[in-house]
């Protein structure tokens, strides 16, 4: 099973529906758009590991829909056209995809593509090594001496709370999975209710945030998981 969640954006169902079928007997979460700025919205909202772009969207074609993902969004996109000429394919590569498949294509393919892709991708991130200080707005974070501060005062956090920030933000900007996050501050092994999750992002928020009800710096992603906001980023 992968924990990867790639997103497609392909207005033909002949090729979408079977494309989700596929992908996800594999193990991987999909989310599908039909159109351009619904597939932007995804990228924003849902931070995806991967995506697979249509060339011939209705509307805003793939070109358009590459360079707007390339202004938020590093994660690997796949480009899926019919068009074999040359010029698509280096109007593509140099709008910022990363690979290039033409229609018809085997699933096998695709798939071992998308596996590549995800594999040089986890290479690069794991070839930087993760910030042991940060800060954003208000809040920074020192990992080494394991310190939080808001606005320079220091905040008092239980080990579960250190933790689960730690990943909020190092990971700032990107949705994180529920269960990515209680792997990460409660350990794999760990055997629990999931509202525990809820229960410590609570008391986060009642450390950290200005006004605790209504989030501005810890924010949920409904159905997915949370998400420490940068400074353009708005709540869900």
């Amino acid at each position: 099973m992968t924990d990867s969640t790639i997103l497609l954006i392909e207005d033909d169902p002949m090729i979408a529906e079977p494309l989700l079928f596929g992908l996800e007997s594999e193990g991987f979460r999909v989310l599908h758009a039909a159109e351009g700025p619904e597939g932007l919205r995804l990228t924003r909202d849902a931070a995806p590991d991967l995506i697979l772009l249509d060339v011939m969207l209705p509307g805003m074609d793939g070109f358009q829909v590459l360079r707007k993902i390339r202004q938020d969004s590093t994660a690997p996109v796949l480009m899926l056209t019919a068009r074999e000429q040359e010029m698509d394919r280096v109007m593509g590569l140099e709008s910022g995809a990363d690979d290039y498949i033409v229609k018809p294509f085997s699933f096998r393919e695709l798939l071992a593509r998308v596996r590549a892709n995800l594999r040089r991708a986890n290479m690069n991130r794991a070839a930087a090594a993760p910030p042991q200080q940060i800060v954003i707005g208000p809040i920074s974070i020192d990992i080494d001496a394991h310190l939080v501060r808001r606005n320079d005062a220091l905040v008092d956090l239980t080990e579960k709370e250190f933790a689960l920030l730690a990943a909020l933000m190092t990971h700032a900007g990107r949705a994180v999975p529920r269960h990515q996050l209680l792997d990460m501050a409660w350990g794999e092994d760990w055997i629990g209710s999931p509202r525990t999750l809820d229960v410590h992002i609570r008391w986060l928020r009642e450390k950290l945030e200005t006004d605790p009800s209504h989030p501005q710096l810890i924010l949920t992603v409904r159905g997915y998981g949370y998400r420490f906001a940068t400074p353009d980023s708005t709540s869900l």
